[in-house]
């Protein structure tokens, strides 16, 4: 799962916590989950966003090498 697929289902989980006739415990459920996805979409977003910079700045970074290989492993490319 890439970057924009966590961000998608953040929020789609935070949709499915406010539907009517959840049950709380359902709700805190969802809520957590979205809340990991959310935090896996800022990660990628930083990662990419380190890659481009290192990038344009023709820079060899170790960090952005590792987080390559990372998003590699995930599938999710470059989008992650």
């Amino acid at each position: 799962m890439n970057g924009p697929e966590h961000y998608r289902e953040a929020e789609h989980r935070l949709l499915m916590a406010w539907e009517d006739d959840r049950d709380p415990e359902n709700v805190r459920h969802l809520l957590a989950e979205a809340q990991v996805h959310a935090t896996l979409a800022l990660a990628a977003a930083t990662a990419g966003q380190m890659a481009v910079n290192a990038f344009r700045d023709d820079i060899n970074s170790t960090d952005v090498e590792q987080w390559a290989d990372v998003m590699a492993q995930a599938g999710g490319g470059s989008d992650a």
